[in-house]
């Protein structure tokens, strides 16, 4: 199924970073953890819309690994994936 954001929302599949304890054991999958704050752009909308009719173009792309807020997004599933709807608000940098 394909996905198509709408106005300045982007879809981000969350990307989980590997977690070590502070003596160095890394966490399960299964370990209760805090949610992802980053991810990969799998789609973007096409901008929001100014008063002026004109569209604002979005700062980030298709691709992009991006870092946003921890609560911002929204969790949808699609096709037994889990996925993030964001508002490009919510994106607080891109990743090089």
């Amino acid at each position: 199924m394909k996905i198509q954001p709408l106005a300045d929302r982007v879809v981000i599949e969350p990307i989980s970073v590997e977690e070590k304890t502070k003596s160095g054991i890394i966490l399960p999958e299964t370990a209760d953890k805090e949610r992802p704050e980053q991810g990969k752009v799998i789609a973007v909308g096409l901008g929001r819309l100014l008063k002026n009719g004109k569209r604002k173009p979005m700062e980030v792309k298709k691709g992009d690994l991006v870092l946003f807020t921890k609560y911002g997004p929204n969790e949808v599933k699609i096709d037994n994936k889990e996925y993030l709807i964001a508002k490009e608000e919510d994106i607080l940098a891109i990743l090089e």
